[in-house]
């Protein structure tokens, strides 16, 4: 049986501003059920939005270099799977040790790809890692005012409810709320800050890269 290799993508999508849409007045919940998308809550907050904006332009740089290297990783890896899948048809769909040895060529410039692109993009990731935190760190504060202000007495996730009417979601409510607590948020974290707030911690190690599968003999 044939067996076919595809290089991994890398795909690292820069920050993109979300779209800041209008928050409707606060309206009260009739059954005193509701729904709510914290993360949808979060994303559409004024903070959050305008700090998207702002990345975009002070790590302009930053991005233009990870789109560029991301091309030329991504051709490489075409360039070589390409050459690996054609000895592998050369030789009768058998695997032999060159195409092993192709194999593990391009399993390396795979993971090493990647590796660069999360290394690029570290900068880029902690800044937006520090605007959720400031976000986040009102949220609960945020849903609590939202609850109370549209006389929910229960909220249930958005994303685990089959079906709810309009009035019954309140996160326009909550992002209200959060716009209030947290007005702006900064892109430039501390030095020597990591997610959760840690101070001169290092920060996770990336994931290995999932390798290809690799060419069987038939």
């Amino acid at each position: 049986m044939k067996t076919l290799f595809k290089a991994a993508a890398l795909v690292l999508a820069p920050a993109t501003a979300i779209a800041l849409t209008a928050v409707p007045a606060v309206a009260q919940t009739k059954s005193g059920l509701a729904v709510v998308d914290l993360e949808e809550a979060v994303a559409k907050s004024a903070a959050f939005t305008t700090a998207m904006t702002q990345m975009q332009t002070t790590y302009k740089p930053q991005i233009d270099q990870i789109n560029t290297r991301r091309t030329a990783i991504e051709t490489d890896l075409k360039t070589k799977n390409d050459a690996l899948q054609a000895a592998y048809k050369a030789a009768g769909n058998k695997s032999t040790p060159a195409i092993e040895t192709q194999y593990q060529q391009l399993q390396q410039a795979q993971q090493n790809g990647q590796a660069e692109l999360q290394r690029l993009s570290q900068p880029i990731a902690l800044a937006r890692a520090y605007v959720e935190e400031q976000v986040v760190s009102k949220l609960d504060d945020a849903l609590k005012a939202a609850t109370a202000k549209t006389k929910a007495e229960i909220v249930f996730k958005k994303g685990a409810t089959e079906s709810f009417a309009a009035g019954a979601d309140i996160t326009p409510a909550v992002v209200t709320e959060i716009n209030a607590l947290v007005p702006t948020a900064s892109i430039t974290p501390p030095a020597g800050w990591q997610p959760g707030g840690r101070q001169g911690q290092a920060a996770a190690a990336p994931a290995p890269a999932t390798p290809a599968q690799a060419p069987k003999s038939r």
